[in-house]
């Protein structure tokens, strides 16, 4: 007589109906991606500007930020949630869930730098190291505002009759 599988943790189920079935697998694989190419992108932009601007990390998290932000959200779009039409407003949202993260990034890039540089003495290497320790603090955050928000669709309508209005009669 074959076992009876043991049930799930509750923290398990939770996270599974938490997830459209099969969304897992692809929100890691794609969020891996697009956390590789945003980082890329973030180093790329440091090691161009730090030379020429004195907090050129800030620059480049800016402008890293708005080509990562719209690489992504076709990604998550295409590959995770998979939703249809709507794209100028699911961008949008994807730039209010990213932006949300962006702005908390600008303030908390600098205290991240400086505690690098004061953890490390490296002051050449904190910015990476800040931006790579901000990446991974914003992930859940970032998936939640996409799930709950960027591409949840419009709200839906309460259940129940219509109300209809009562043709009037003429007088």
């Amino acid at each position: 007589m074959p076992e009876t599988p043991a049930p799930l943790p509750p923290w398990r189920t939770r996270l599974r109906t938490a997830l459209p079935p099969g969304s897992l697998p692809r929100y890691v694989l794609v969020g891996g991606f697009n956390t590789v190419f945003g980082y890329a992108v973030y180093a790329g932009l440091t090691a161009l500007l730090m030379p020429r601007l004195a907090a050129g990390y800030m620059v480049a998290s800016l402008l890293g930020s708005i080509v990562a932000i719209t690489v992504s959200f076709v990604n998550h779009k295409l590959f995770v949630f998979k939703t249809q039409g709507n794209w100028l407003r699911e961008w949008w949202r994807c730039v209010a869930v990213y932006g949300s993260s962006m702005l908390l990034g600008l303030m908390a890039l600098p205290l991240l730098v400086w505690g690098c540089e004061w953890l490390t003495g490296e002051v050449a290497s904190a910015p990476y190291v800040a931006g790579a320790v901000w990446t991974m603090l914003t992930v859940g955050w970032n998936f939640w505002g996409h799930k709950n928000f960027a591409f949840a669709g419009p709200p839906s309508r309460p259940a129940g009759p219509e109300k209809r209005s009562e043709p009037t009669k003429p007088a």
